[in-house]
């Protein structure tokens, strides 16, 4: 779990020191790196306050760990749904890492108003007039960590879920 959210920060840090806000770069056809910053949740979604966002945020890693905390208690939970939620939290811990930090370490905002950092983005399909139709979200890799567990959850461990 650390190591996702140090992989996470490394490649955030990268960009963050390294792009412009708003540059891309293409590395394929299909894989760009952007530096995007978002204010928001999952797609710029704007519902909250930044400071209701963060200490959402903080909550559900709390709530989360206490979970995992009793999963390992029980030796019939399989080991690969331990793993997923873990990445969850690993995910959610390096967009946490953003929201408290980045704005005071980058000077544009204070504690826990800071915004997270994306860059990558697959505009896989195109129409004929060249727009991408699909893959058009910038994300970043605790993005791709939090979907990733959420999918092999949904996949192999729904019995586990319904548990509780």
């Amino acid at each position: 779990m650390l190591g996702a959210v140090v992989i996470d920060q490394v490649i955030k840090l990268y960009i963050a020191t390294h792009y412009a806000v708003g540059e891309s770069r293409e590395v394929f056809s299909w894989f760009w790196l952007c530096y995007v910053e978002n204010n928001g949740m999952a797609f710029g979604i704007e519902w909250f306050s930044k400071l209701a966002l963060t200490l959402f945020r903080l909550l559900a890693v709390g709530l989360l760990g206490w979970y995992i905390h009793g999963l390992i208690r029980k030796p019939e939970i399989p080991t690969g749904y331990i793993a997923t939620i873990a990445f969850i939290i690993a995910g959610a811990l390096g967009n946490i890492v953003d929201c408290v930090f980045y704005g005071k370490l980058f000077g544009y905002a204070g504690w826990f108003f800071g915004r997270v950092v994306d860059m990558f983005y697959f505009p896989i399909i195109h129409n004929s007039a060249g727009e991408v139709i699909f893959f058009r979200p910038v994300f970043n890799f605790a993005d791709s960590c939090i979907t990733c567990a959420v999918i092999v959850i949904l996949l192999f461990y729904m019995k586990q879920l319904n548990k509780g």
